[in-house]
């Protein structure tokens, strides 16, 4: 059952018996490491011990979800001179998503170049499961997606039968993922924000 907004909920602590297997792995994983982080393992024990209130599920066909928030990275070829052509097209939208505004369910994104310009590292967090993501692109900026991805080799088009594949084979599944607020999507972000600037505008008012 999903915790409902603004309720604190008890993490859940390991047996000591739990612990103690726990501890025992990591010491011998890190028997060569420093000194020092030996002596760090042994302090982190008891935060070691808890369980994070939300587990790690499947995206769906590939990549993690924490409560409603899912994770998708891609390491993705460019074409020769895609680089520059990215960098000109952010230049030039100075900031401009709003596409990503349209989906509805993007909580960043970030387009990172590599290996001399030649591949491009686009990451973001999202809402729900990773086709209904997908699909939201398609049907709700397919211009956009065109336009930025016609950088990437073998890129075949938003309206292709074959684009799922396409971004399944180049995304690379997160190994560790950390969300802060797993349970609060975008919608109710934005209307929280709402309510808070209304609540600031009245206090403003009677004081």
């Amino acid at each position: 059952m999903q915790p409902q907004q603004g309720t604190q909920t008890q993490p859940t602590v390991l047996p000591q018996y739990e612990v103690d297997t726990l501890m025992q792995q990591l010491r011998a994983l890190f028997k060569d490491a420093p000194d020092y982080t030996r002596r760090a393992l042994e302090e982190l024990r008891g935060e070691l011990a808890t369980l994070p209130e939300t587990s790690v599920e499947s995206a769906g066909r590939i990549g993690q979800r924490q409560g409603e928030i899912s994770e998708l990275t891609m390491l993705l070829p460019l074409v020769k001179g895609g680089a520059e052509r990215l960098r000109g097209l952010f230049k030039l939208l100075r900031g401009n998503f709003q596409g990503a505004d349209k989906v509805g369910s993007v909580h960043d994104m970030r387009f990172v170049f590599l290996d001399n310009d030649t591949k491009l590292l686009f990451a973001t967090a999202y809402d729900g499961d990773w086709d209904a993501y997908i699909d939201d692109f398609v049907s709700k900026i397919p211009n956009q997606l065109d336009v930025l991805l016609s950088v990437v080799e073998g890129y075949p088009g938003i309206r292709s039968p074959k684009l799922k594949d396409f971004l399944v084979k180049h995304q690379v599944p997160a190994d560790a993922w950390y969300v802060s607020n797993p349970h609060m999507t975008v919608s109710q972000a934005r209307r929280l924000e709402k309510i808070d600037k209304a609540l600031n505008e009245f206090l403003d008012t009677i004081s």
